[in-house]
């Protein structure tokens, strides 16, 4: 389960985010940034990699959108609406030049995103591996 650990470490190095209180330094904005996109990356690499070992179709070909409803489907995420969010932000992140943009997902991070990773983290530990 390469991805699903790929997924991990992103994840232990976005808890980093953490560390850091406003106000931020335009360095710092683009670290926090990055490391959110690394890890919103590698968690619906993730899903895709264990729904395709468990016979979904999607999981073969999926867009991120698809593999996240697949994997709510699924029973793998249970927030169907906040990992579309998440995924907008994700979107969102080749604008972070924009102040007010990055600001936000960083926010987002903090408050939701972070928290739903971890969900996720346990979910598939739980009933996935």
């Amino acid at each position: 389960m390469k991805k699903f650990e790929n997924f991990k470490a992103a994840l232990v190095n976005l808890n980093d985010i953490f560390s850091y209180k406003e106000p931020y330094g335009n360095v710092e904005i683009a670290g926090m940034v990055g490391l959110y996109e690394i890890c919103f990356e590698q968690s619906w690499k993730a899903m895709k990699e264990l729904l395709e070992n468990f016979g979904y179709a999607e999981g073969a070909t999926g867009s991120p959108r698809t593999i996240l409803k697949t994997a709510y489907k699924a029973g793998m995420i249970s927030d169907e609406e906040l990992w579309l969010d998440a995924l907008v932000s994700r979107n969102n992140v080749a604008h972070a030049y924009n102040q007010a943009i990055a600001m936000d997902i960083i926010r987002q991070t903090k408050e939701k995103y972070y928290d739903m990773f971890i969900q996720l983290q346990k979910k598939i530990e739980q009933d996935w591996l």
